[in-house]
């Protein structure tokens, strides 16, 4: 006889899975690994939905519940749980009596069952005196916006009448995008396949290969994806092939390829000699499982950009794609846990990698050929001072114009978008073409 399976409780995988992100582990492996647990495509929907609004507005509860506690708690599971109750009522919007019940089930879930009672009070306590906390929370900007201080002094020096729409861009869901592959389908044939299973989809101008899901849902049901015939990727991103202006028989470099999805544009674009290069080996798996997915070839291979010596087989590119390490401060709306993780002396380093990489690459584009350097960046110190640091002192190099339509002209070199900006994330590229 087979026994049937225990459930999850799904508030208490989510209150685990977020005191591990708060401890630094990624809010997307966790996820994937939470999820894992879960059969009902509802409650991994849920779970998806707990983690990322409660990392996204972690800075503003988690200062709620110490308003709250008359003792901190020494058990980060329980902690998580009570901004997990609160995000429940506040940014979910759901019925009180329902929240509250099925968090305090969720400490017993957890084996914390002597803290159930601890959980009721607290949330209802939090019910009662809700607006008094909410004055409170509100009269400093990090618990306002719930982002961090240097990340707010960051984007106030860089872009300060901007601050307020970028901070609350950060703080919306992102609309789903997803690339059509055109050498499988096409855009109106897909409309019509979502179409028929009830998935409302549309166009945005401007961008030839995307179509536009409001509501988020998992993709892998979508009809259309083991096909391979669209796959997840920005607006913003889905502008790095036109940029590179790629046609058949071209040598052409990812220098930062994982997870793929850029590789994988350039295939769809035209006829080209690829190599994927990303200095992770635990992730060039998952490159060669998006090309595969999607029908498409290249060679696939470890190296460090920064050092070609070591993967460089001495014959050079005619186009070279660098999406660049860097901050991610325009995509925080899709991975708010970029907010808890990323610090302010984190940057040196950055800009110094990405300086490195442009030096080291430069001398392997082909004379004639192009470069476009991406970060999905809305820091200056990576895009526009990077871009005037690369430049200066380059005979060979020639800034080309980044014409993208309604994109700003950053200050020295290239074009940025800001976070919720024509419905993109917040992503910056510059063109340079090498002499002859």
């Amino acid at each position: 006889m087979t026994l049937p399976e225990k459930s999850v409780d799904v508030r208490a995988e989510a209150a685990h899975s977020l005191a591990l992100i708060v401890a630094g582990e990624s809010l997307r492996a966790v996820f994937a690994a939470a999820s894992s647990k879960l059969r009902d495509p509802r409650d991994r929907a849920l779970l998806s939905s707990l983690l990322h609004e409660s990392a996204r507005w972690w800075l503003r509860y988690d200062a709620a519940v110490n308003a709250l506690l008359e003792h901190p708690l020494r058990e980060p599971q329980l902690h998580a749980l009570l901004v997990l109750g609160i995000v429940q009522l506040e940014v979910l919007k759901m019925p009180e009596y329902a929240a509250v019940a099925a968090t305090v089930e969720a400490a017993r879930s957890l084996r914390r069952p002597k803290f159930a009672g601890l959980i009721n009070a607290i949330l209802r306590r939090w019910l009662r005196e809700r607006d008094a906390v909410i004055l409170r929370l509100d009269a400093d900007i990090v618990t306002r916006s719930a982002h961090p201080r240097w990340i707010i002094d960051a984007l106030a020096k860089d872009w300060p009448a901007e601050l307020p729409a970028i901070l609350a861009s950060n703080n919306a869901q992102a609309p789903l995008w997803l690339r059509i592959n055109r050498r499988r389908t096409t855009r109106d044939a897909l409309l019509a396949l979502f179409g028929q299973a009830g998935r409302a989809a549309r166009i945005v101008d401007g961008c030839e290969s995307a179509l536009v899901l409001d509501e988020s849902t998992d993709v892998t049901r979508l009809p259309g994806y083991a096909e391979g015939h669209f796959s997840v990727q920005d607006g913003a991103a889905q502008h790095a092939a036109d940029l590179l202006a790629l046609r058949d028989g071209q040598r052409v470099l990812d220098a930062c390829a994982a997870p793929g999805g850029k590789s994988a544009h350039i295939l769809e674009t035209a006829q080209v000699d690829l190599v994927a290069l990303d200095r992770d080996t635990q992730r060039l798996p998952r490159i060669r499982e998006n090309l595969d997915r999607l029908g498409l070839r290249a060679r696939v291979c470890a190296g460090d950009a920064a050092t070609p010596s070591t993967w460089w087989d001495g014959v050079r590119f005619d186009r070279i794609l660098l999406d660049a390490p860097c901050s991610a401060t325009g995509i925080i709306r899709r991975q708010p846990d970029i907010k808890l993780h990323r610090r302010a002396t984190d940057m040196a380093a950055l800009v110094a990698a990405q300086s490195r990489i442009l030096a080291a690459l430069w001398p392997l584009l082909a004379p004639g050929g192009r470069l476009v350097y991406a970060t999905c960046s809305v820091l200056s110190d990576e895009n526009a001072r990077q871009m005037a640091h690369f430049l200066a002192g380059r005979d060979d190099a020639r800034l080309q114009d980044v014409a993208l339509a309604g994109w700003r002209r950053a200050n020295g070199a290239g074009a940025q978008n800001l976070p919720g900006e024509h419905e993109m994330d917040g992503f910056f590229y510059a063109v340079v073409d090498k002499a002859n």
